[in-house]
């Protein structure tokens, strides 16, 4: 077990450090004569979302690409506005970026309609049962990247930690994307794991932040004793409204993405969203030297961590099992 607030503020002043010694927007490098220019896209507001582009940042530096030098990101959001994506992608191909940075079933989804040559670097729960790669080893097209989860067995892990941190709760309320393939995952998990634990489990849709507001109303009225909230970006994106929720009505959750962690989140099961997109720095490297995403396997995600904020358990008056806090990879106070 480590404290994290340290690293998560390690991680930001070395961004700081890296922004002061030459970062540039995309438009500056273009006329300094950058090399590369990549795309990125997500489906929330800017500053909604961070580690992605820290991973992916950091990960090039370290493989000795400069920001505004060898390359710029130009970036574009959504603002919860899945409809907005195809203008989005025609900007980015407008700008003949050399590859796109993809994170979540929506946006690559999306790319893949806007582009079946352009490179795409993608994270989603499961690349090849979503079916944007035709195989793990040779994917086949110009998509490749990293599966996030374990499988149905990473849902049903968060209601066992559900049923840890609070052990007669009889109904537990999960948020969910309404149409995403990944969250149909997560609800079939979630439910035959409810049944085993005679546990009520409703599940509560939410596809932009409307909707999110709407169904942080039910939940409210369904005055359950827990909440489970997966890990679809979309619903990353719009973490201050469930994150400020939940603190209001003291309401213990356990979630599926390791951002709302250092954000307020109480128990997070995941994998480290900064990680993997620094790993992916080198399909990012590799790409730009020449590779085609469809020989570079698809990689697996296999370090799941455990996330204790103990700051917002103490909020809550929320006394978190020994057994639990012992296991955790990382507290937060």
């Amino acid at each position: 077990m480590r404290v994290a607030a340290a690293n998560v503020l390690t991680r930001r002043d070395l961004l700081v450090v890296l922004t002061a010694l030459g970062y540039a927007s995309a438009s500056h490098a273009q006329q300094r004569g950058m090399r590369h220019l990549l795309g990125y896209v997500w489906i929330g507001p800017s500053g909604s979302e961070h580690s992605t582009l820290d991973g992916v940042r950091i990960g090039l530096r370290d493989l000795g690409h400069l920001e505004g030098r060898d390359f710029a990101i130009l970036d574009k959001y959504a603002n919860f506005r899945p409809e907005r994506l195809p203008a989005l992608f025609a900007e980015l191909l407008k700008a003949d970026v050399a590859l796109i940075l993809s994170p979540g079933n929506v946006v690559t989804e999306a790319a893949i309609k806007a582009t079946r040559t352009v490179p795409v670097i993608a994270t989603a729960p499961d690349l090849l049962a979503s079916g944007f790669v035709s195989s793990l080893a040779r994917p086949g097209g110009n998509v490749t990247g990293i599966s996030l989860t374990a499988g149905p067995t990473l849902s049903e892990k968060w209601l066992e930690l559900v049923r840890e941190l609070v052990p007669q709760v009889s109904h537990v309320a999960a948020l969910v994307h309404p149409t995403s393939r990944a969250s149909a995952v997560y609800s079939q998990s979630l439910q035959n794991a409810a049944k085993a634990y005679g546990i009520r489990l409703t599940e509560v849709k939410a596809s932009n932040r409307e909707e999110l507001s709407d169904a942080l109303r039910t939940i409210d009225q369904l005055r359950v004793g827990a909440l489970v909230v997966e890990s679809d970006p979309g619903l990353v994106s719009n973490r201050d409204l469930i994150l400020k929720f939940a603190t209001e009505h003291a309401l213990p959750a356990v979630y599926g993405n390791s951002d709302y962690a250092p954000d307020g989140g109480l128990i997070c099961y995941a994998t480290s969203i900064f990680d993997v997109w620094r790993q992916l720095a080198t399909y990012v490297d590799r790409v730009l030297k020449g590779s085609s995403p469809a020989d570079l396997p698809v990689q697996q995600a296999t370090n799941f961590r455990l996330w204790v904020n103990l700051k917002t358990a103490k909020a809550l008056n929320l006394p978190i099992p020994p057994t639990l806090l012992a296991r955790a990879d990382e507290v937060i106070e």
